[in-house]
């Protein structure tokens, strides 16, 4: 029997490393039992989770929310060949169907094979997409097989991969560059780090094809500083492929030269943007460059470069060994094969989701996700990261494709999907998504630095009860400003939230200048009040107030001081009675 545990960053920081250590320091010696580790297998919100095999290698059981103190169970259970001491632990029907209604190309691997073993992806048919390329296809033809996928860039622009390839091939001069960007920066999206975690090697190959396909002899990957476990991952996956004869000089004697290097960056959004990336490689600040010229002619160090996403990296090997055919079939017309969503927020069932373009947003939220936590009435989902917008509920039935989504007023993005539910404050969700843009725009062009800060100002004002009659004008113009000209992406898409939310949430505009936020969550237009009818005089509230706003005699009606009372809402938490409401 083998009993590998889930151990990407998300199993870790659940625990996973502690379940280890207390499963290893129980196994003797006489025990015929292996102990392994796989990465995220996409199910965070069931983390820790170790998985039980047969000797064939067939699943047996799949352990979820396991601590540290199951470990004799587990072992007992797995040396007596009887599961009915961990009946507990066993996943449920229920959360099977998290997966089992995924089409998984990307993640295809993840949580399966031991990400820090090249014998454990070799299995999986590892590198054989290298091996036919490097043995019956030419560059020309790798290209073509791309084309006739349909893959599009998965960082956000969705651009066909196969012309930026070309167009990087037919550029003039010997020396070119392959970068893969995964400056993963959106907040909730973990997809890149996970499959760098998880599958690094299906990065490298991916890579390794591009490469090849654009004659480009450095491949590098721009990787945040802040994903530690992903980069050594990477460069053990490095070193493990540099002995196989995979990476380096004469690549299984093709002739073909790549060397492959990491630079971790230091965490700025606008590093995204592939010019500030480019910038960032070359030891300069991040900023974006004017385009055109475009990196496939004038990149890192101003010679021919791609740059490509995590994400569009790890479809490649599959599509070379599949045919990209078998690839576009999967999708829809404008939007071909797969993609990769970070489902988070008020989600019953948060983690890594991969399905075919052309579900709707219903089915990853309420089918695989679970719907919403707590019977909370789903409110709005947020697409693409800060640079996203919010889709209403309104709105549930949208496809899930590049074209449909835009239509929305959102996007793809690299696919973050932040679910909220109808406690949630629309103003207050674009006032926080414009609170990150303006920390991390670089400064370098004046819409995107003067404008991104007067709307984030505008929306403070209107979440801190001062909003006025004109604001909700005054931002669409200040948002239709910077949309027109900023100078990247950045600031391009910095006011899609704002744009979204009040095409879709005008009202929750209009009661917050009329002096009410109908979600309850904005203090300064919240208030505390204790009816009169209802109050025990138990004087539980006032024991909790921290600042003694509720005064009352014991088994009388108590009441709040509105000039004191600073919104906390502990005296609502306290009450037993219903006595305390919130308006």
């Amino acid at each position: 029997m083998k009993i590998v545990i889930g151990e990407g960053s998300c199993g870790i920081a659940a625990g996973a490393a502690k379940v280890y250590s207390a499963l290893q320091s129980r196994i003797t010696a006489q025990d015929e039992i292996t102990l392994g580790v796989t990465g995220c297998i996409g199910m965070c919100y069931l983390e820790p989770i170790v998985d039980l095999y047969y000797e064939d290698g067939k699943l047996a059981h799949r352990l979820v929310r396991v601590s540290p103190s199951d470990a004799d169970a587990i072992l007992d259970a797995v040396r007596a060949g009887d599961a009915s001491g961990i009946e507990k632990l066993i996943i449920t029907k229920a959360d099977e169907g998290f997966l089992s209604q995924q089409t998984r190309i990307v993640l295809r691997h993840c949580g399966v094979i031991d990400p820090t073993s090249i014998d454990a992806y070799l299995v999986e048919d590892g590198y054989k997409a290298v091996e036919k390329v490097f043995a019956t296809m030419t560059p020309e033809q790798v290209i073509e097989e791309i084309k006739v996928s349909g893959l599009a860039g998965r960082g956000g622009a969705g651009f066909p991969t196969w012309f930026k390839w070309n167009a990087a091939r037919s550029a003039k001069g010997e020396t070119k560059y392959l970068i893969c960007n995964a400056d993963e920066g959106d907040p909730g999206a973990f997809m890149d780090r996970a499959v760098i975690e998880s599958d690094p090697h299906s990065l490298i190959e991916g890579m390794l094809i591009g490469a090849y396909a654009i004659g480009a002899h450095e491949a590098v990957v721009y990787v945040r500083a802040e994903y530690p476990l992903a980069i050594v991952r990477l460069e053990e996956a490095f070193r493990q492929a540099r002995a196989r004869g995979y990476i380096g000089k004469n690549i299984l004697g093709s002739g073909f030269d790549c060397e492959f290097r990491i630079k971790a960056g230091a965490g700025a959004f606008v590093c995204g943007e592939e010019t500030a990336l480019i910038e960032s490689l070359e030891g300069k600040r991040g900023m974006p460059r004017l385009k055109p010229p475009f990196p496939a002619n004038c990149g890192y160090n101003q010679l021919p470069s791609n740059i490509n996403n995590v994400e569009t990296f790890a479809n490649v090997a599959w599509i070379i060994l599949n045919g990209g055919a078998a690839y576009a079939k999967m999708g829809t017309e404008n939007s071909k094969g797969t993609k990769v969503f970070a489902l988070t927020g008020k989600i019953n069932r948060g983690g890594l989701v991969e399905i075919p373009m052309g579900k709707t947003l219903r089915e990853v939220i309420f089918d695989i996700g679970g719907g919403i936590r707590d019977g909370k009435q789903f409110k709005a989902v947020q697409m693409g990261g800060p640079s996203g917008g919010c889709i209403p509920a309104s709105l549930l039935d949208t496809v899930i494709d590049y074209k449909a989504l835009g239509a929305t007023g959102a996007i793809m993005g690299s696919g973050g999907m932040v679910v909220m539910d109808e406690t949630t404050c629309m103003v207050g969700m674009a006032r926080f998504f414009l609170d990150f843009t303006t920390k991390e725009s670089c400064g370098k062009c004046v819409h995107c630095r003067l404008g991104t800060k007067r709307l984030f100002e505008i929306l403070t004002r209107i979440v801190e009860g001062e909003g006025k009659p004109g604001d909700i004008a005054l931002l669409e113009e200040l948002c239709t400003t910077v949309k027109d000209a900023a100078l990247c992406g950045l600031g391009q898409t910095a006011p899609n939230p704002v744009l979204t939310t009040i095409r879709y949430f005008r009202d929750e505009y209009e009661a917050h200048i009329a002096g009410r936020c109908p979600a309850g969550e904005c203090n300064a237009l919240v208030r505390y009040d204790i009816v009169e009818d209802k109050c025990k005089g138990c004087t539980a509230c006032v024991r909790v107030c921290p600042v003694k706003a509720i005064t009352g005699a014991i088994k009388q009606p108590h009441s709040i001081d509105q000039n004191l009372c600073i919104k906390c809402g502990s005296c609502l938490t306290a009450c037993k009675f219903d006595a305390v409401v919130k308006a």
